[in-house]
């Protein structure tokens, strides 16, 4: 006895888009091509998987994504430790490094793809989901700083999104975090009583991550903590007020946010995030910031560099809220036949009218006239062209209007000559 198999189904946190929202997911990508066009920025496509010591390295082994939410295996030819990359950023500046790509000149570039971590799923926040990362690697300049933060804001507006803001801070350079962390390890030792277990385990390892905690037994502490942002020498308070001055130049608000720390090991400098309360838990839309040493602590020349990323789940849940999902046609024109020869003539002209550009539908398989044109009402075609023996031996198609196009648009049927058809349908479909 054959024993039943059991349906499989998605892993958990790992979602697929069926067509409906694929075609959100399209038009997403397409506002984003064109608005990293509008800045200069071209795309860069890395590996999914990449040298665990990468990100161990890169981002830091005692930041969340390495303690617990990389998903590492051992490769089974060669033994070597892999990970599916959680983050576009240090594999972006390894392919920087790898092929010498700023040595002539800085590199605008950016990427969309999944990245993958190791949580608990909930709204905003999957095993597998999928990033905006924008890089401008060799600039050092807060204007640079200031322009990505504007080409966020720009995106806002072009997809319509309000009640997004803007909070922004500064990390400083090496040795004046280093100051901080002295005074900060202090401060958090002076009140192990109020720190949780991850506050404990922290403090030496990342103190700067303890001020980013959510318990509120521990708020009253953060509060009184020291501030990076007075252990700042004039060079990093010049280059934040530099930032500042040129989004006040733009028009756009913004909240200094002293605990913002991100949770990245490599940021320096400028940190910025964009939040919104639209969606639940996850406040963060947007984050990003400066991280001048990252480039020569995985392997190259040094060099300055500053990024961002944005969750695109998170932003089409976000964007759906303001500009409601709208149904997307499958076609242009849907053919509707009847007999082999019919059938046959349709697929000729069909290839034509894509040689055309106009996206075409042939009704696969037989049917009635009534079933294909349910069928091609469904489809969401403007037009249907209608084949049968009658019309094949008149040299003609009938041609019906399922959908206006544009005020003085025919909803009759007509009749249209085979070798007009083309030259007509591409009038019609505008």
């Amino acid at each position: 006895m054959t024993q039943a198999f059991t349906k499989v189904t998605a892993i958990r946190g790992m979602n697929d888009a069926l067509p409906g929202v694929g075609a959100r997911w399209e038009s997403l990508e397409e506002y984003v091509r064109a608005w990293m066009r509008a800045y200069g920025y071209r795309n860069m496509r890395t590996p999914i998987l990449e040298h665990t010591r990468l990100f161990t390295r890169g981002i830091g082994e005692v930041t969340d994504i390495v303690e617990k939410e990389m998903y590492s295996f051992t490769d089974a030819l060669n033994g070597e430790s892999l990970t599916m990359r959680p983050e576009f950023t240090a594999g972006m500046v390894r392919a920087t490094i790898e092929h010498n790509l700023i040595y002539d000149r800085p590199q605008r570039v950016y990427a969309m793809g999944p990245v993958f971590r190791h949580e608990r799923p909930q709204r905003g926040r999957y095993r597998q989901f999928h990033q905006i990362d924008v890089e401008a690697l060799g600039l050092a300049g807060p204007d640079i700083d200031a322009e990505m933060i504007v080409m966020v804001a720009r995106l806002w507006s072009s997809l319509g999104i309000q009640d997004v803001k803007l909070e922004l801070n500064s990390l400083g350079q090496t040795q004046e975090r280093a100051a901080h962390r002295a005074a900060l390890v202090q401060h958090l030792e002076a009140h192990k009583d109020v720190l949780d277990e991850d506050g404990l385990r922290r403090m030496y390892t990342n103190p700067l991550r303890v001020l980013d905690t959510k318990n509120p037994a521990m708020q009253a502490m953060a509060d009184a903590a020291p501030k990076l942002f007075d252990f700042l020498g004039d060079e990093s308070r010049a280059h934040f007020e530099g930032v500042c001055a040129r989004l006040q130049d733009a028009g756009i608000a913004y909240r200094i946010n002293p605990r913002m720390v991100r949770g990245l090991d490599y940021y320096n400098l400028t940190v910025f995030e964009w939040v919104t309360d639209k969606l639940g838990a996850q406040a963060t839309i947007c984050g990003g910031g400066r991280y001048d040493g990252l480039i020569e602590l995985v392997g190259g020349k040094p060099a300055p560099a500053v990024g961002f990323a944005i969750g695109m789940e998170r932003l089409l849940d976000l964007w759906g809220q303001y500009q409601p999902e709208t149904s997307q046609s499958e076609c242009e024109v849907y053919f509707v036949h009847q007999g082999e020869s019919a059938q046959r003539r349709a697929a000729v002209l069909a290839e034509a009218l894509r040689d055309a550009g106009i996206s075409t539908i042939v009704h696969a398989g037989a049917g009635s006239f009534k079933a294909q044109f349910k069928r091609a009402d469904t489809s969401g075609a403007a037009i249907a062209v209608i084949l049968g023996d009658d019309e094949l031996a008149a040299g003609v198609a009938s041609v019906k209007m399922l959908r206006a196009q544009g005020t003085n648009a025919p909803t009759e049927q007509q009749q249209v000559s085979l070798d007009n058809l083309v030259a007509f349908l591409k009038e019609k479909v505008k």
